[in-house]
């Protein structure tokens, strides 16, 4: 797999030596300062976040700045390669691999490598569904698509060989999910009647030489969610700017964890950017009642029950009590 090579003209234009450091900020030049009086302070100049990006399946190394949510992130990457924005599934950092513990979420570390994932080859498989449950825990990619981020050991889908992670689900029974959200899509599977098939249609990403015949499943056991370098992270927010902040701490990334996974028993999904704002949520509220009364204003489509919320609400504030 190709890891570097030329830009092409889109990624350099507008390039600046200056890469996630602070470049000059131009402005009106300064008036004469008279004999013996101090120079005024020039003004404080502006961080300037340039971040390195390849097509997962092999690329030249582009490079992308100036967006503040993933929606804008596909955008830029789209440009530099001369694709469409809706050829993009996801995104995993420093890794070309379809691993989800990799996953791009909401933050995104300020020396991180982007790698998109593209549209590949679409496919059909018939489900029967013996049980309620199928084994899938469903993500999304927050600009419209949903996919399948986990498969259960044992479970109905497992047993489906075509099946993988990273698939991403276009439609059920023909009816086109493009655009619908995690839950939304985790919802409409849950309640498919027993006994009856189904037909999934999936669309999985680009592989490159080296990952065909591959079939990644993650591991519950390995750390998930944001991915930073110790250094800063770009908070990327659904409304509102992108942030400039810190890394999270270990009891702030075990808190996010655990939240995670309430997620995924409660309602079949996870989503650390979802999760993390939880956390916040839950960090602010005196109990579990005003945590679900702020839940309602912000995250009121998701429906969370009342026993999940006060799990959360625990998870965060009480620990040593919480889920493992």
């Amino acid at each position: 797999m190709r890891r570097a090579g030329r830009l092409g003209r889109q990624a350099q234009e507008g390039s600046s030596p200056m890469e996630n450091g602070v470049g000059p900020e131009l402005g009106t030049p300064e008036p004469p300062v008279a004999e013996g009086v101090p120079a005024p302070r020039p003004p404080r100049a502006r961080p300037r976040l340039v971040f390195h990006t390849q097509l997962a399946h092999g690329s030249p190394t582009g490079r992308i700045e100036g967006f503040t949510n993933v929606k804008e992130l596909y955008i830029k990457i789209a440009e530099v390669f001369g694709i469409s924005p809706t050829e993009i599934l996801f995104c995993t950092l420093n890794t070309h691999k379809v691993d989800m513990q990799k996953l791009l979420g909401g933050q995104i570390g300020l020396e991180d490598f982007i790698f998109a994932h593209v549209r590949g080859e679409t496919k059909e498989v018939e489900v029967t569904k013996t049980e309620d449950a199928l084994g899938l825990t469903i993500t999304d990619n927050g600009a419209g698509y949903a996919f399948i981020k986990r498969i259960k050991e044992g479970s109905i889908i497992n047993r489906l060989q075509t099946v993988c992670v990273g698939d991403s689900i276009e439609a059920i029974n023909d009816h086109t999910i493009v655009g619908c959200r995690h839950y939304e899509v985790a919802r409409m599977l849950r309640e498919l009647p027993r006994a009856q098939p189904f037909t999934l249609r999936l669309v999985q990403p680009k592989k490159a030489f080296d990952m065909i015949g591959q079939r990644t499943r993650s591991s519950k056991n390995l750390a998930e969610g944001r991915v930073a370098s110790g250094k800063g992270t770009l908070r990327l927010r659904a409304q509102g700017p992108a942030t400039l902040e810190e890394g999270l701490s270990p009891l702030e990334e075990e808190a996010a964890r655990r939240v995670d996974d309430l997620l995924e028993s409660y309602m079949g999904i996870r989503d650390s950017e979802l999760a993390s704002t939880m956390v916040e949520a839950a960090k602010e509220s005196p109990g579990a009642a005003q945590l679900a009364r702020g839940l309602d204003l912000v995250l009121g489509e998701f429906a969370f029950p009342q026993e999940f919320v006060a799990e959360v609400w625990a998870a965060v504030c009480h620990p040593e009590g919480g889920q493992e």
